[in-house]
């Protein structure tokens, strides 16, 4: 692993602190305002002045770090999106938050305020989540201007799969990875000649094509010259990752299930997606505004753009901010579909830099410059947890598919409809 992403992760230990204590600090100073005060008179000041909860804030803000890396937020070397890494702050907090009122309820209220404990759950998710960007942004400024922390990647295999994960490391110089060559299938004597003529820190295997003890020396070589190694599981892999083993009449039975979520699973998953949808709809609301009015500002036009998308037992419309200028968009809402789909196609077959069904347009003149912006963080997908709380998509699962991407989807593809779709998770 690079030296630089055991720093930047061991960064955030100490930066989501500070932003906790920030977090709880600001609230009470909030709490105890004029404004506020106004409205509701401060009675717990005099049983806990300031200096005794700043020790308390010190003290559950590392109680949270704990919670933090329980969910996985201090995972190193997984490059995750911005939403995604926001959903887990949701979720860790809040599993922090009801630990406290847990505890606050067994032992006795320390102070009366539940005014602080809900102000400060909320801050300490905007607060951790910008210190995070912060840090990412500074990452990507050493990463595209001053090569620190690239990891360089030789790429083994010659189908499809591996030339998508060629293109988005060439194409994606944020996610801090540099393709050093690539050969088509193992060869462990290019292999030592490519990693003797340059510096290699990670070999990825694309596709399995060569034999098993071909590999297992290739896998060898890497510990042994302390080189990443990863690889793309086949369809056999990736098809029994979901097994359960059953006993009908004394006989062992196995069964691949659709999807790990099934029964209480599934409740759970759907009470989930209304609770965060609903608190996230109102925590994102002011921002939601803010983009509303640039988006109307910078080329007019409807605000929100409707898109037809498959689901898995119907189709439904998904919300998003529309990212461009309305004589572009396409859909049935739309008075120029017809051209839009025609200028859509051309695009694809020109611009793709992605090869099957699903396309991504590279360099998309269509979009605004507001819409460049929305694209980039994603923001211009906020809209859809009002699709999650009407149950046609979840917070996490594959993203929503158009109509004719599904329509060249082979037959294997299709499992993708098991689950709904997600704001973020699989591609």
């Amino acid at each position: 692993m690079k030296r630089s992403n055991i720093v930047f992760t061991a960064l955030l230990l100490p930066v989501d602190y500070l932003m906790l204590v920030l977090a709880g600090v600001a609230a009470y100073f909030i709490r105890t305002s004029a404004l506020v005060s106004q409205w509701r008179p401060v009675f717990f000041v005099i049983d806990l002045p300031f200096s005794e909860y700043l020790i308390l804030v010190l003290t559950v803000a590392a109680f949270w770090l704990v919670v933090f890396a329980l969910n996985g937020l201090y995972e190193m070397g997984r490059r995750i999106k911005f939403i995604e890494e926001f959903f887990k702050i949701v979720i860790a907090s809040s599993a922090g938050l009801m630990v406290i009122i847990i505890y606050i309820f067994i032992r006795g209220a320390l102070f009366n305020s539940r005014f602080i404990v809900l102000a400060a759950w909320v801050l300490a998710i905007i607060f951790v989540f910008f210190g995070r960007l912060a840090l990412q942004f500074i990452r990507r400024y050493l990463v595209g201007n001053r090569d620190y922390g690239i990891e360089r990647v030789l790429v083994i295999g010659n189908d499809k799969v591996t030339g998508e994960l060629v293109k988005e490391i060439e194409n994606s110089p944020g996610i801090g990875m540099r393709l050093v060559a690539q050969i088509p299938a193992v060869d462990m004597e290019a292999v030592r000649r490519i990693v003797n003529q340059a510096e290699v820190d990670e070999v990825l295997l694309g596709e399995i094509n060569g034999s098993s003890q071909n590999i297992l020396e290739l896998i060898n070589f890497c510990q042994e010259r302390r080189i990443d190694f990863k690889f793309v599981p086949n369809l056999f892999q990736a098809m029994t990752a979901n097994l359960e083993i059953d006993a009908l009449g004394g006989v062992p039975v196995i069964e691949m299930k659709r999807t790990a979520l099934d029964g209480w699973g599934r409740i759970a998953k759907r009470t989930i997606d209304i609770f965060f949808s609903t608190i996230l709809l109102i925590i994102f609301s002011p921002i939601m505004a803010i983009i509303a009015l640039a988006v109307k500002l910078d080329s007019g036009g409807p605000v929100i753009y409707k898109n037809l998308r498959v689901g898995p037992k119907q189709d439904f419309k998904v919300y998003k901010f529309r990212s461009f200028y309305f004589k572009y968009c396409t859909g049935e809402d739309c008075p120029n579909s017809q051209e839009a789909d025609a200028f859509e196609n051309r695009l694809i077959k020109e611009k793709s830099i992605r090869r099957g069904p699903v396309y991504k347009i590279g360099d998309d003149p269509r979009r605004t410059r507001i819409g460049r912006f929305l694209e980039k963080w994603s923001l211009d997908e906020l809209p859809q947890f009002w699709n999650v709380l009407r149950g046609e998509m979840s917070l996490v699962g594959p993203r929503p598919h158009m109509p004719k991407e599904v329509s060249q989807y082979q037959k294997h593809q299709m499992k993708v409809f098991n689950i709904k779709p997600g704001i973020t998770g699989l591609g």
